[in-house]
C-alpha cells in the first residue's frame, strides 16, 4: 500500500469527525450555560490539542516542513492505524449522539443537563475521549512523522489528564451522589478495565 492510503485515511479521520461534530456545535450555542469552568489553563489546552491533531498533521501532509523529522514504521502498525479509523469514527459519532444537548467542547453544565446513561455511556463515562484516544493513536500510526505522528498523542493526553479529573468533580458537584452511583457501575474510557 502507498503512504497515500494512509495519509488519505487520516484525512478521513479529520474530515469524519469535524462532520460529525459540526451540526451538534450548531445546536448547542442556543443552550444556555449555567456553570462554565473554562480557565485560561483550558483555553490553552485545547489550543494545543488542535495544534496537535489538526494544524501539525495538515502541514506535514501538505508541505515538506516537517521532513527532517520522518520516520519509518512497519507497514503492520500502519494497518492497525487503518483498522483503527472505522471504530474511531464510529464511536466519535455514537457518543456525540448520544450526549445530545447535553455535549460541550468544554467544561460547561447547560441549563436542564442530565446524566447521561444509555447508548455508549452506559459502559463507559468518556466514551468520546476513548474516541480521540483511538483518533490519536491512528494519527502516530498513519503519519510517518515523530512530530505530526506524535503530537496528538501528547496534547491530547495532557488535555484528557488534566481534564477529567475536574470534569468529574463538577459532575459530582452538579449532580452528588447520582454521579457517583454512576462512577461505580462504569469504567472511565475502556469498558471493564480503566
Amino acid at each position: 500500500m502507498e503512504p497515500l492510503v494512509f495519509h488519505t485515511a487520516y484525512i478521513l479521520i479529520l474530515a469524519g469527525t469535524f462532520i460529525i461534530r459540526l451540526p451538534h456545535e450548531k445546536r448547542n450555542k442556543a443552550n444556555t450555560i449555567r456553570i462554565d469552568n473554562k480557565s485560561p489553563q483550558e483555553k490553552i489546552l485545547l489550543f494545543l490539542v488542535f495544534v496537535g491533531m489538526m494544524i501539525l498533521p495538515i502541514v506535514y501532509l501538505s508541505t515538506s516542513w516537517l521532513s527532517f523529522a520522518d520516520n519509518s514504521l512497519p507497514i503492520s502498525t500502519k494497518i492497525i492505524g487503518l483498522l483503527l479509523v472505522v471504530p474511531t469514527l464510529w464511536l466519535f459519532y455514537r457518543s456525540h449522539k448520544d450526549l445530545g444537548l447535553n455535549w460541550s467542547a468544554s467544561l460547561e453544565i447547560r441549563e436542564d443537563h442530565e446524566i447521561v446513561d444509555k447508548g455508549v455511556y452506559k459502559i463507559i463515562r468518556h466514551p468520546m475521549y476513548a474516541a480521540i484516544w483511538l483518533w490519536v493513536i491512528a494519527q502516530a500510526l498513519l503519519l510517518n512523522n515523530y512530530i505530526s505522528g506524535f503530537a496528538g498523542l501528547v496534547s491530547f493526553g495532557l488535555l484528557y489528564f488534566l481534564r477529567v479529573p475536574k470534569e468529574e468533580e463538577m459532575m459530582i458537584k452538579k449532580f452528588g451522589e447520582t454521579y457517583r452511583e454512576y462512577q461505580k457501575r462504569t469504567k472511565r474510557i475502556i469498558p471493564f478495565i480503566f
